[in-house]
């Protein structure tokens, strides 16, 4: 036992000692933990050179193109984006070279660009995608994937269609440290599943989407016209451009931002196609900032029975009013154990009940007559001799090294099925089954009605 699990035992049995009958205490646990650094599969270097262009230069824009090109043999040769600004900080961070334009169908009439990432405003996502796949190019696309249900089955059948390599950007899928909690999972490590609380708090004004907004934005720095595409028509908002995500015509909220990564990993670990229910709630709490969109979010998933697992009740809450600091997890909960994720890490607590249940406490034992009490202890000892009301808890952690990343490990993936038509992790019908709960917590949230899905299907019952 280590000695933070020492004096955490100590100071449980202090609080404890009340409720328990003499001799109970040494039953209480005895912890024994290991840890397992895990290690990413080594690449061999492409020789090929692939070409890459980027639509929508924003944080993950730039984030993901930074990421792209530490994948041997990717170029990063052209982008478009609607604010000025944006393609002048290309040209900085990459080199005059860059293509650059407020245009991205310039960008798809090209022949020699070979995948374009599409890291836009939600609402632009299918347009853009759909485009991509039938200019014969293959497409990174940021989660999620689509604002709307029907977009989803539209981004699929382009896909099957065109035979185009589609990835979505939930990069989590693509951790060695999900795979290894996969694996885990599979194997019973926690036994049968049967309630996941996941949950991804914030508290800073960044990651409530209070984005930087440029001193030069202007109707003439910025195509607001085109951003808008087919919503309500409006003047020039330089908060609406930049802080896209807080409102419901250009993004997808808490749901698509965040609980499409919970999901995400949720669904890759269990194998699990999606809810059949969803029932959310929540509040505008702190960010009443013009935006429409609620900034604390709590839904239940119900997931069906099925081959695989056992009926279960999902979780999950994001809460940008967040007065403990933030953080986030996902729980699996099993009948013998507990898999909790971190992001590129994970652990797994077992914890084994002793034969002996123990007497004492709260519990009829203090009312029997005094020689009852002695005959029941005689009793007692003599049918569990032994070790056996000892409980024991045993905690594995499993974490990725340090600087590893789980981006560069999906997009790697991503360009290893352009070269050898290895399929990607997360493919559009991946995608949809991620995003669709995520889409159905916002329309119960602002509906306040249970919404029932087909996730087969892929569609509302």
């Amino acid at each position: 036992m280590s000695e933070q699990s020492r004096r955490k035992f100590i100071k449980h049995i202090g609080s404890t000692a009340a409720l328990l009958g003499i001799g109970q205490l040494a039953a209480l646990a005895k912890e024994q933990e290991t840890v397992h650094l895990l290690q990413p599969e080594k690449r061999i270097a492409a020789n090929d050179k692939i070409r890459l262009a980027c639509v929508g230069m924003g944080i993950m824009g730039f984030g993901d193109v930074h990421t792209a090109m530490k994948v041997p043999g990717v170029e990063f040769v052209a982008a478009a984006d609607l604010y000025d600004g944006h393609l002048t900080r290309i040209k900085e961070e990459f080199g005059p070279q860059v293509y650059t334009t407020r245009d991205y169908r310039e960008i798809l009439k090209r022949k020699d660009i070979d995948a374009v990432i599409v890291a836009t405003p939600d609402h632009w996502h299918d347009t853009i995608a759909i485009a991509a796949m039938e200019a014969g190019k293959a497409v990174y696309c940021e989660k999620p994937m689509v604002q709307q249900i029907e977009e989803g089955h539209k981004v699929i059948a382009a896909q099957q269609r065109t035979k185009a390599v589609f990835q979505v950007g939930s990069q989590r899928v693509s951790s060695i440290a999900l795979a290894e909690a996969r694996k885990r999972y599979q194997a019973g490590e926690i036994g049968q599943l049967n309630v996941v609380e996941a949950r991804m708090d914030r508290h800073s004004a960044l990651g409530a989407w209070q984005y930087s907004i440029p001193p030069d934005a202007s109707p003439a720095t910025i195509d607001f016209d085109t951003f808008l595409k087919d919503t309500a028509k409006m003047p020039f908002d330089p908060v609406r451009f930049f802080r896209w995500r807080n409102y419901q015509a250009y993004g997808t909220g808490i749901p698509g931002d965040l609980f499409v990564h919970l999901i995400s990993g949720l669904h890759f670990i269990t194998g699990s196609l999606g809810p059949t229910s969803i029932y959310a709630s929540g509040n505008l709490v702190q960010w009443k900032d013009g935006r429409d969109v609620p900034d604390t979010v709590v839904a239940i998933f119900n997931y069906p029975e099925t081959k695989e697992h056992p009926a279960f009740q999902m979780t999950l809450r994001v809460n940008f009013a967040d007065g403990s600091g933030g953080g986030e997890y996902t729980r699996l909960i099993g009948t013998e154990g507990v898999l909790e994720l971190g992001w590129n890490d994970f652990k797994i607590k077992k914890h084994k009940l002793p034969e002996a249940p123990g007497y004492g406490g709260w519990d009829t034992y203090n009312t029997f007559p005094k020689a009852q009490q002695d005959l029941f202890v005689k009793n007692y000892n003599a049918k569990y001799a032994g070790n056996k009301g000892e409980a024991v808890e045993t905690s594995s952690a499993y974490a990725a090294p340090k600087g590893y990343d789980d981006r560069l490990e999906h997009f790697t993936n991503f360009f290893e099925s352009m070269r050898t038509g290895k399929p990607v992790v997360e493919d559009a019908v991946f995608g949809l089954r991620a995003a669709g709960p995520a889409l159905l917590t916002n329309e119960s949230y602002f509906s306040k009605k249970i919404m029932n899905w087909d996730p087969v299907k892929m569609k509302i019952v």
